[in-house]
């Protein structure tokens, strides 16, 4: 039975461990990233710090209750009068003019317990209604990092496509320098050819196989990109799933970005920059409250109730004289200038990014389109090479120069997909509809 549970176990870690290497889709890698990406966890964390922000606002308008137990001993003429009459313990004795002048020491133990409502706070008010608007903020905030790290996890996973694409265009092209070595050995053993071709043919195969390495490494560092992204300690690796971004009319990007998240956290915080006039402004006005205290005095135990009393009261609270306070207000009022003038530079930014980024998808495109045609040319290109090689018809250095040529093209076409896919990815984030566009909305 111990040896079922342990193999279990053993098989249910085993799977959990492939899973979480991958390989992803796109798709799934994103909404891992999502859940785990450190950056996403630290804005989550902040989002919750912003909803407490309002909760310690809206507490500055709530009643104020106190507990207090204090204890004195004095001599004092004046504290030992006050102190047995709040113990009730004041007696005709204590009128005499040596008691009064020289009282012995007294002990007091007095409790207390105070109440403190707000009735009119203007600068509460305001800080609530600042404390609210920055919490919205913050959820925007959150939902523009969540975009960011959504492009940054497809931009990983296009890297590692775009490495395992340049790994296997390495191995191909090592492929076709072995069979160019086999093809000069063999031409040279049937005395066909040189000794000297089959030197540069191993030497192609050299540069070949180094061209694999370094293709190898950069694999190996892009998928450790995309792990870390993912929130994983270890590489992840892609599927060979489609990219499924699809293109739109400009006019989309551009209607979409005007409601991009960052601008939405952007303008509320512009709105919270002009509420700082208001909260500068705040201190010209009073504040109004009311108050009560409840009162135990004892002279022998603390917590004691010899005496009992109480008071309630009300208050006006009025700076009316401070230095700094005209200078905050002009300080605030320059703050919310600099805020409106920021939001309309980002909102000028996003509409040139989109529009950016929509040139960089057709420019891709076009790309991409000559990449495909320029490989199939090098391909018909290596074979005819090849063939004429064999015949004796040309030079090996041609061949060497057409499996250069092949090998070049593989790794453009490569480079030039996953670059078309990334424009697209670009300008899908540029416009503020990545998380949709990735069915993740």
């Amino acid at each position: 039975m111990k040896h079922a549970l342990a193999t279990l176990l053993f098989t249910f870690l085993s799977a959990s461990s492939a899973l979480a290497a991958g390989p992803f889709t796109m798709k799934d890698a994103v909404e891992l990233g999502l859940r785990e990406n450190h950056a996403i966890r630290a804005a989550k964390a902040a989002l919750g710090a912003a909803r407490e922000e309002v909760g310690m606002a809206r507490g500055q308008l709530l009643p104020k209750l106190t507990f207090e137990e204090r204890y004195m001993r004095t001599d004092n003429p004046t504290f030992v009068f006050s102190s047995k009459l709040g113990q009730e313990r004041f007696t005709a004795a204590d009128f005499a003019i040596d008691s009064l002048n020289s009282p012995e020491a007294i002990n007091d133990f007095q409790t207390s317990l105070s109440i403190e409502q707000p009735i009119y706070v203007r600068k509460a008010w305001v800080g609530l209604y600042m404390a609210r608007q920055e919490y919205s903020a913050s959820i925007d905030e959150l939902s523009a990092g969540r975009e960011k790290t959504a492009f940054e996890i497809v931009t990983a996973y296009l890297n590692a496509s775009t490495a395992e694409g340049f790994m296997a265009a390495a191995e191909a092209g090592a492929a076709d320098a072995r069979e160019h070595l086999r093809i000069a050995e063999a031409r040279h053993t049937g005395g066909l050819g040189l000794y000297s071709d089959v030197l540069r043919a191993k030497t192609g195969l050299l540069e070949a196989e180094q061209r694999l390495v370094t293709a190898r490494k950069d694999l190996e560092l892009s998928r450790r990109a995309l792990g870390m992204l993912l929130g994983l300690d270890d590489e992840a690796t892609t599927s060979s799933s489609a990219f499924d971004i699809q293109l739109r009319k400009i006019s989309h990007y551009l209607s979409s970005a005007v409601d991009r998240s960052d601008l939405k956290s952007m303008k509320k915080r512009t709105e919270n920059a002009r509420s700082t006039v208001s909260l500068a402004n705040s201190s010209y006005f009073p504040m109004v409250g009311v108050g009560g205290t409840y009162f135990m005095n004892d002279h022998e135990r603390p917590f004691g109730s010899e005496g009992e009393s109480w008071q309630v009261s009300a208050f006006l609270r009025w700076n009316i004289f401070d230095g700094a306070r005209s200078h905050e207000a002009a300080k605030a009022r320059l703050k919310s200038i600099e805020a409106a003038e920021r939001l309309e530079g980002l909102r000028q930014s996003v509409s040139f990014s989109v529009r950016q980024a929509y040139l960089e998808v057709e420019e891709a495109k076009k790309n991409r389109e000559l990449a495909e045609a320029a490989l199939k040319n090098a391909e018909e290109g290596e074979r005819l090479v090849r063939l004429r090689y064999e015949n004796s018809l040309s030079p090996l250095v041609d061949l060497l120069d057409a499996e250069a040529s092949l090998s070049g093209a593989r790794a453009s076409l490569v480079m030039r997909k996953n670059a078309y896919s990334r424009s697209l990815a670009a300008l899908s984030y540029a416009g503020g509809t990545i998380l949709k566009d990735l069915g993740l909305e």
